[in-house]
């Protein structure tokens, strides 16, 4: 062969790993596609440095389960190893499709990212709750509760789940067909009070024909539940969480959710972060552990710092999962021409972060100058309390 089989004609040549003098060109096989999108690792900026852990993967390469009522996808430590904490679930119903009856060991936060749904549970004292939910709304169902997830009219819904355990797999859930099928015939004729022969149509493939399966649109709420008799639970499992009023920031607003607004998020605190084109979520840092992010619009541009001379840019689009582990100070710019929008989720009852801008200004002034060397011009311009976005 007189060519190497692998060389082709020269393709677009941007980006490169250059930065000044430094660097040099691609001459071996490209993605340019994937490169495009992570510029800071094809040529990290200056001040990166040392070794940290990958802290990016996209659904886009996230296997794809598919159900006849819709499809699911996940992040779990599995994709992710950095990612102890938290796992994810990107998952879509057609309407009418079902999420089966099922529950967890974990529990699960949901965002509804587009379309309704209709979701059901029952606490554990045997009260039901039954809501229905649009885009903006979130949903928390802690450890063992029942509950299930239906698509509405129109074209059914797409929603974030996450889960507060990182080894969580949407694959491992507690299916209540694949339950019954792995249950004697006698024994659930003894437990549900009727004869062996009732069951004898139960699903004979679970993994294909449940899980995620198409259904009928249901009706309106009132016709459709099936009242306790013991009451509707008191325990409100959804939150209309863009109806709360967000926090107004001078390049953006962040609204906080966790269990001092939403009690039954008792194990997983959040907020949806909105940045305008070039602002900043100001440098900050987060005391109760690691920071699990999803990048549901815009582009956004991440350094972490993870102490030691060590620091990392990563680059982040729509449908990415970004990961900061605890403690490590970080900022998110947005680098696109449309606003930036993200999820910041925690394993926590709370939300809680601390403001490098609020720190230094309230830090002796004399103290700020003696570390940084840096002016009472640069004092005076720092905020005493948290920019959030700037």
């Amino acid at each position: 062969m007189a060519e190497l089989p692998w060389k082709e004609a020269p393709a677009d040549t941007t980006p490169q790993p250059q930065r000044g003098n430094r660097g040099g060109t691609v001459l071996g096989p490209r993605n340019l596609p994937l490169e495009r999108e992570n510029p800071d690792l094809m040529a990290s900026p200056d001040t990166d440095a040392g070794t940290i852990p990958n802290l990016k993967f996209s659904y886009g390469t996230a296997r794809n389960r598919l159900g006849t009522g819709g499809w699911a996808r996940e992040i779990t430590e599995r994709e992710l190893p950095v990612a102890t904490t938290l796992a994810g679930v990107n998952m879509r119903l057609n309407r009418g499709g079902y999420r089966e009856l099922h529950y967890h060991k974990e529990a699960e936060w949901g965002l509804m990212l587009a379309g309704k749904a209709r979701v059901t549970a029952l606490d554990p004292q045997g009260r039901d709750f039954i809501d229905d939910v649009q885009a903006g709304d979130i949903w928390n169902f802690p450890a063992g509760v029942p509950h299930s997830i239906q698509g509405l009219e129109d074209d059914g819904c797409e929603f974030l789940l996450v889960f507060d355990d990182g080894s969580f797999s949407e694959n491992e859930t507690f299916l209540i067909s694949d339950w019954l099928a792995h249950t004697p015939r006698h024994i659930l004729a003894k437990n549900f009070g009727v004869p062996a022969a009732k069951f004898d149509n139960l699903p004979k493939d679970v993994e294909h024909s449940r899980w995620i399966f198409s259904g009928a649109v249901p009706g309106p709420i009132e016709d459709e539940r099936v009242p306790s008799p013991l009451g509707q639970s008191p325990v409100k499992y959804t939150h209309h969480l863009m109806e709360q009023k967000p926090i107004k920031a001078a390049g953006g607003e962040v609204r906080i959710v966790d269990s001092t607004n939403f009690p039954a998020a008792s194990t997983i605190a959040a907020a949806i972060v909105v940045v305008e084109p070039g602002r900043l979520r100001e440098l900050h840092w987060h005391s109760n552990n690691d920071e699990w992010q999803y990048f549901i619009r815009g582009k956004a541009r991440m350094t972490v710092f993870a102490s030691g001379g060590k620091a990392r840019t990563f680059d982040y689009s729509a449908g990415d999962v970004g990961y900061v582990p605890f403690g490590m100070g970080h900022y998110l710019e947005n680098i696109g021409d449309e606003p930036l929008v993200f999820l910041e989720a925690f394993k926590s009852s709370q939300f809680a972060d601390f403001s490098a801008n609020q720190w230094l200004a309230l830090s002796p002034h004399d103290m700020v100058k003696a570390h940084l060397n840096v002016d009472d011009e640069t004092i005076a311009a720092l905020s005493k309390t948290k920019p959030l976005v700037v």
